[in-house]
């Protein structure tokens, strides 16, 4: 008989834990590739074939470091999840002259029209927010920092952005991007939806289950 009041609390405890356990994250994949692919930070550059690594890692990203090797940088910013898909790839460096490091993320960020982002890069990347892309620089350069201007409508978009490090010497890529859970978990009107279908759910099999007895 006491089934129901412990599950209606189980299932309580569930959603809003999980609402609540959701946080702002971006997948990552990074791929070795060769040093000529390095020298344009674009879409069309990101390889068709598995990544090397994958890994998740919050906003703002902090990642830097010279003649490090990929697990060195990807620590520089705290990234986690860290799946390495291609032995040796994690032990290798950003960049040795012949082969180069590509990354390519994905996530979703809440934008106004007229927004501006400021990247700290070296080298080059490519910033597309809802397909609209900001125009940074995508080719190798020595560590600048880069402010581009969001011209697109307000709303939360899905976002892509390419980066790659060649050419030696320091890898560097610091941003803060307005993350956004859409496509992760419901909204807070959402979740409290679920909570109440739940519990009157629950309530009425109670009923009819003390109502058989």
């Amino acid at each position: 008989m006491k089934l129901f009041p412990s599950a209606a609390l189980a299932t309580i405890c569930i959603l809003s834990g999980s609402a609540h356990a959701a946080v702002n994250i971006i997948s990552g994949n990074l791929y070795k590739v060769p040093e000529i692919i390095t020298l344009n930070a674009v879409p069309s550059n990101v390889p068709v074939t598995p990544p090397d690594v994958t890994f998740d890692v919050q906003s703002p990203f902090n990642f830097t470091g010279t003649g490090v090797t990929v697990a060195t940088w990807l620590a520089s910013s705290s990234a986690f999840n860290i799946t390495e898909n291609t032995p040796g790839t994690l032990a290798s460096l950003m960049d040795n002259g012949i082969t180069g490091t590509l990354l390519d993320f994905n996530g979703f960020v809440s934008v106004t029209n007229g927004q501006t982002f400021t990247v700290t890069h070296d080298d080059g990347l490519s910033l597309i927010i809802g397909g609209l892309d900001l125009n940074f620089n995508p080719g190798p350069t020595a560590p600048i920092t880069s402010i581009a201007t969001y011209t697109g409508p307000s709303g939360t978009f899905p976002f892509e952005l390419v980066y790659t490090e060649c050419c030696g010497g320091p890898a560097v890529l610091q941003l803060d991007l307005p993350l956004s859970n859409t496509g992760n978990v419901p909204e807070g009107g959402s979740t409290f939806a679920l909570l109440m279908g739940s519990v009157l759910a629950t309530g009425v099999a109670a009923r009819r289950f003390r109502r058989n007895s």
